[in-house]
């Protein structure tokens, strides 16, 4: 040791050329791209070891870094900041530019562009007469001169829905990034400075810091090993290998960033950080700072597809039907899993050969919300085009048979603009009724109302992940929910103890326990725990004292405080560098272990676990003298009978401390045997731990069965204890007819004769299945997955999950809405969430089942509202202009009419806060449709009433207000009252109708807490005040002329009228009019025609909504492929050079866990070896190594000449599908590589 400090020193002459730091970035970061035993002997070669490394960076291994502000401050200019600056967001122009894509109002710029040109040509007046009673008759000089005024109107109601959509979208993905940074503020690490092991934001770390690395970790910054534990690490985020590489000082001390631990414990030096380190070198690569976002796989997949296309110019290319620009499409969407996934767009004709998927397993769905409503979107859209090229054809034809035939008039060459002007002026009507057709505020309505709760969940302690997850979690309908920290306070005591052959129901006073015994126990406790698990002083005078880390360790530290013994002077006297060898604790040996070398040579190992286990493994115990005696199995049945099950059946933990001597007389034993190992052991005492029922919970859980909903408990507790607890929270009661299980006897009726998992076997057990205990996390896996997939009752369950360490990943991404604790949770167990339960909670997920059910009603209310308009206003531009040859509503009131319909209704009804009333009713299930039967019966209901009010006033409105009739005016005539009362009362309708819009299931009081929600009682008074304005002085531009105080009063009494016909509505019982049909639903597999459930074989996700659009396009598509073809392999080669234009999503942020693809979750269903199903805290499970299936063979490697690279050259997907629910190409081979191909 000493003399390599001394080389290092002797290096550090000659390298210090940096004003303070011994070795620079570039040093730095070279050495981080070297691997294993080449990167040891660069340490070796350039700084003598690990420690010399330390000095030159100017840190201490034990006291870590000062922490003085300016230290950090230069360091951080040094080496930089462990940030990788984001994309810059798109500007409010570019989101203008893409609201103006939309092609109905492309239609209406145009008409409009149109209109205007031709109001400005005036043919001379003698010749007007001759064109026709309708041309004539115009008022005077400043009228016919006003004709621009529609064409102008038409365009700024052009401007101001594009406007509102730009602005609507700009927020939407401020509140995205908001949401990004949120979730990244959120992460913090360990590290020791000035000799303290404090917590700190990840952005905080620089180069030099000794950090703290634990099971569960996601690193987020490379550094040197100094000090391990059995650490072993899961690079495939990087590498592309799934197997786990285990980290030592002799053999391979690099860590890299973006790497998950996978188990072990262990300090390391960070190295390097931010754009610096491996994950940010390749961000760089991607063009992280101007240009991210675009995954490595992006690179990858383009290189395959063009040689792909080389091979074989056939017409089944990967294309994307009639997308003009080509860069190789690629369809990012955002998935389950925050990062961005990258997957051919599917042609029509399916997809190429070897990107053909695995299709026997059971596909994920879009979002179910999303496809109901694309596809009710793309129906109504298709009948409002219908109808409004039917007006603009009745209405041409209409206008020639009575100009040419009734009129008997020839054409004459100087009115040809004339007419033409009427025909613009048909066509822009037909515009209108399509505009007012196609409900283009659904999808805001969609996003308002998410991003709405999503803010307001923040509140309620779930940081939603994706948005679909908030929607998803309205329709669960069961709930596997975690015991630990969710449904208990994660606040453990030790409350009863069995030491020397007494069982103690408090704990014992000191002088009770002997001597020798008490030595054993508080060294055992002090040094066989996590370092980083302490007990703090309480917060505030007169608290509970603080635990930090694993709270079983936690109870145990806290037992030897009682018996008035400091392990705080153990651990100084045991450092961890002292430690001989350490087993960790993970899910399958369910125990830890560490072992201390004395000064004679011999060994001492001290053990603690689940005491049904370890007893096992106990061949002694200690009595009360403090001597060993032998202990046999008969004598542990007496222990389990007499001691462990009275405390189980109290809902207490149970964990056995035991230790074993290794002399020297037997040499030295074999540490990697681990069988071995742990066996002889001499029990020193069992304790019971009390993790008390949070207050809350049964409360939560009742409120969930009234829900319709299932709540199951997955624990890796004793049966005993588990159902003690069950019973406290309500899942079980006394006398029900519901199963508890332990993991084995699950195991044993789930498999056949050859040990695989049979569907109908888990069919029998899951419906009544309550608690599951001693389970592993294949188990919950199994459990998830076969109640996902279980056909038995008629409609599909929706499952959510609760986890909070490593090994729940596969649990987490199966489950349709996983939910991972945001205290107790392990970093990859937040990778695999999609909502993060920031206080871990159980009642806070009652808060999402609230916020989800809300955001379906909040779509509903605003579809009842919406369609009600559709209908009443198509009928009356339709009717309105075959009977009168002109809309009663113009285009620009429609426009306005459409805004308040579209956009600001979908403001108001989207943003209804949930009561608790939403919890009374059962789940919708996924095919339950939008619209109901009853809300059908209300739009067809208030349709009548609307239709009946306009069309009298249209055809009788003259008599009635006696004032001159607005009908068949000429071009360009004035406004006139008639009409203006029309709109008016109209609108007024939509006014109190939307109050009626706010109950969906029949209630009677509709004004039930409107007060509290401002935002719809601003939005309706607001649009009532611009609806005077307009009214009052829209003058020409809205065609309205101003009304008198009477006619406003009838106007207002008629809308008002909307509320009384609404309770008249609710008092008919939907069940008598049997022939009112529900609409809205999802896809049903027999919908769709074979051709295209062959290609969606091939997709990982069924998106309705494409679906329905595609049909359409596939007979275009076809004749153009060829040319395309072609094309297309031209344009390939040129574009590999360019960067990827229009990739990005708001969602595909560069943030080192957005890169991160999630580490490699592999489930082997089918196989016999069952592992060993016993005790686990959950928040210390690791991942089942003995379940680890085989990685399928790999494609060829390509060889590169950059061997060391962050990524391994080795192409590799192999994720399993089932588990991973959207498939995520693994990152590809090495990004030098990629470029290089490219150039």
């Amino acid at each position: 040791m000493a003399r390599n400090s001394f080389r290092g020193s002797k290096y550090k002459a000659d390298a210090n050329h940096d004003a303070d730091f011994g070795c620079t970035l570039k040093e730095l970061r070279s050495l981080m791209e070297l691997r294993g035993p080449e990167g040891l002997q660069r340490i070796q070669e350039c700084y003598g070891d690990v420690q010399g490394l330390c000095s030159r960076l100017k840190s201490s291994p034990t006291e870590g870094l000062s922490g003085h502000s300016d230290d950090i401050a230069r360091r951080k200019e040094e080496f930089g900041k462990n940030f990788i600056p984001p994309k810059k967001p798109k500007t409010f122009l570019q989101l203008v530019w893409e609201a103006l894509q939309d092609v109905t109002l492309i239609i209406l710029e145009v008409a409009a562009i149109i209109s205007l040109g031709l109001s400005f040509y005036r043919p001379p007046d003698a010749e007007r007469e001759n064109c026709g009673k309708a041309a004539g008759g115009v008022e005077d000089e400043g009228e016919a001169e006003a004709g621009w005024i529609e064409g102008a109107a038409i365009l700024l109601s052009v401007v101001c829905v594009v406007l509102v959509t730009a602005f609507n979208d700009w927020s939407k993905e401020k509140q995205f990034r908001g949401l990004q940074s949120r979730i990244e503020q959120e992460q913090k690490f360990t590290v020791v400075r000035g000799g303290q092991i404090i917590q700190i934001p990840v952005t905080e770390l620089v180069v030099g810091d000794i950090a703290q690395v634990k099971y569960g970790d996601l690193l987020p910054a490379d550094g040197v090993l100094i000090q391990g534990n059995d650490l072993k690490i899961d690079e495939s985020s990087l590498t592309g290998e799934s197997d786990h590489v285990r980290k030592a000082l002799d053999k391979d001390p690099m860590l890299l960033s973006g790497t998950h631990v996978m188990e072990g414990s262990g300090r390391m030096l960070v190295t390097a950080v931010g754009i610096n380190s491996q994950t940010g070198i390749i961000f760089t690569l991607l063009g992280a700072g101007e240009d991210e976002g675009d995954n490595e796989d992006e690179k990858e997949e383009k290189e395959r597809k063009k040689r792909e296309k080389e091979e074989k110019k056939k017409e089944k290319d990967v294309s994307n039907g009639c997308e003009k620009h080509y860069v190789i499409n690629l369809n990012l969407n955002v998935g389950k899993d925050g990062g961005v996934d990258t997957e051919p767009l599917s042609s029509e004709d399916g997809i190429d050969g070897d990107v053909k998927k695995k299709s026997s397993l059971p596909k994920k769905e879009k979002s179910v919300l999303q496809g109901k409503l694309t596809k009710l979107a793309v129906q109504i859209g298709k009948a409002g085009l219908f109808m409004s090229a039917i007006t603009v054809i009745i209405l041409i034809v209409l206008f020639l048979m009575d100009t040419f035939w009734i009129q008997g008039l020839p054409w004459i060459k100087d009115c040809t603009p004339v007419y033409i002007q009427f025909f613009v002026k048909f066509f822009i009507i037909g515009v209108t009724v399509l505009v007012v057709a196609v409900p283009e505020g659904l999808p805001l309505a969609v996003t308002i109302s998410l991003a709405y709760s999503v803010k307001k969940m923040m509140k309620d302690n779930n940081l939603v992940r994706h948005l679909d997850a908030c929607e998803t979690m309205g329709n669960a309908t069961a709930i596997c929910s975690d015991k630990t920290g969710t449904l208990t306070m994660n606040r453990m005591t030790v409350v009863h103890a069995y030491v020397g052959d007494r069982h103690y129901r408090k704990v014992p006073e000191p002088d009770l326990i002997p001597g020798k015994i008490m030595d054993l126990l508080v060294t055992g406790i002090s040094v066989n725990s996590a370092y980083t698990t302490k007990i703090m002083p309480p917060e505030r005078e007169g608290g509970l004292p603080r635990q930090v880390g694993n709270k079983t360790e936690c109870a145990l530290l806290g037992f030897s405080l009682d018996l008035r013994k400091d392990y705080q002077i153990i651990r100084s006297e045991y450092p961890e560098e002292k430690f001989f060898k350490v087993y960790t604790f993970n899910s399958v040996r369910k125990s830890m272990s560490t072992v201390l070398k004395n000064y004679d040579g011999s060994y001492r190992m001290y053990s603690k676990g689940a005491s049904e286990i370890l007893l096992k493994k106990c061949c002694k115990i200690l009595t009360a003298s403090g001597e060993p005696k032998y202990f046999k199995p008969r004598d542990r049945d007496d222990l389990m009978k007499m001691v462990i099950e009275p405390m189980a059946s109290e809902g207490l933990r149970t964990i056995c401390l035991a230790y074993r001597d290794f002399p020297v007389s037997e040499g030295e034993p074999d540490w990697e045997n681990e069988g071995d190992i742990l066996t002889g052991l001499t029990c020193i005492c069992i304790v019971g731990i009390e993790d008390p029922v949070r207050p809350e919970v049964p409360d939560a859980i009742r409120k969930c069965q009234r829900a319709g909903i299932t709540v199951r408990m997955v624990t890796g507790d004793n049966i005993n204890t588990a159902r003690a607890i069950a019973t406290k929270c309500g899942i079980i009661h006394p006398g029900d007819d519901f199963l508890c299980l332990e993991g084995k006897e699950f195991n044993r009726r789930i498999r056949n004769e050859l040990g695989e998992i049979e569907q109908e076997r888990i069919d029998r057990i899951w419906p009544k299945l309550r608690v599951l205990a001693r389970s592993s996390p294949t188990d919950k896996h199994t459990l998830v997955k076969g109640i996902i997939d279980s056909t038995v009752v008629e409609q599909r369950q929706v499952v959510a999950v609760t986890g909070d360490g490593t090994n729940d990943g596969p649990a987490l991404k199966k489950a349709d809405v996983g939910f991972a604790m945001g205290i107790a949770g392990t970093d990859v167990a937040k990778e695999a969430s999609d909502i993060i339960l920031t206080d871990d909670n159980f009642s806070s997920i009652v808060k999402a089942v609230m916020w989800g059910r809300n955001v379906y009603d909040s779509i509903s209310k605003f579809l009842q509202f919406q369609l009600t308009v559709n209908v009443v206003a198509v009928i009356v531009a339709f009717t309105g202009a075959c009977i009168t040859q002109d809309s009663p509503l113009k285009a620009v009131q429609m426009l306005w009419v459409n805004l308040i319909m579209d956009t600001f209704a979908s403001l108001a009804l989207a943003t209804e806060p949930p009561t608790e009333s939403l919890l009374l009713r059962k789940p919708y299930g996924r095919n339950k449709p939008l619209i109901s039967r009853t809300m059908m019966k209300n739009i067809l209901g208030h349709a009548i009433y609307q239709l009946t009010i306009i069309f009298t006033l249209l055809f009788a409105g003259e008599q009635i207000f006696d004032i001159d009739s607005g009908r068949n005016a000429p071009l360009h005539a004035p406004p006139s009252e008639h009409y203006t009362i029309v709109f008016n009362t109209f609108v007024m309708m939509q006014l109190f109708n939307e109050i009626n819009a706010r109950k969906i299931h029949g209630e009677r009081n509709v004004f039930d807490g409107i007060f509290n929600n401002l935002i719809f009682c601003s939005i309706v008074f607001g649009t009532f005040i611009i609806q005077i304005v307009i009214v009052q002085f829209g003058g020409k531009p809205f065609s309205c002329v101003g009304l008198s105080i009477d006619q406003w009063l009838w106007c207002v009494f008629l809308g008002f009228g909307c509320l009384l016909w609404g309770q008249l509505i609710t008092t008919i019982p939907t069940s008598r009019l049997k022939f009112l049909k529900t609409a809205g639903h999802g896809t049903q597999k027999e919908e769709i025609p074979e051709e295209e459930l062959e290609e969606m074989e091939d997709l990982d996700e069924i998106d309705h909504a494409e679906m329905e659009l595609r049909r359409g396009q596939v007979l275009w598509c076809r004749g153009l492929q060829r040319i395309q073809t072609q094309i297309r392999v031209v344009n390939a080669f040129r574009d590999t050079m360019s960067p990827y234009e229009g990739l990005e999503t708001p969602e595909s942020r560069s943030s080192i866990h957005n890169f991160m693809s999630h580490p490699e979750f592999r489930i082997e269903d089918s196989e016999p070896a069952i592992p060993l199903i016993d005790e686990t805290d959950p928040e210390e499970e690791a991942p089942i190594k003995r379940n680890a299936a085989p990685p399928p063979p790999l494609p060829p490697v390509v060889s590169s000449p950059n061997q060391n690279n962050n990524a391994t050259d080795r192409r590799s997907f192999h994720c399993h599908k089932d588990i991973i629910k959207t498939a995520i190409p693994q990152p590809p081979g090495s990004p030098l590589h990629s470029l290089e191909t490219s150039l």
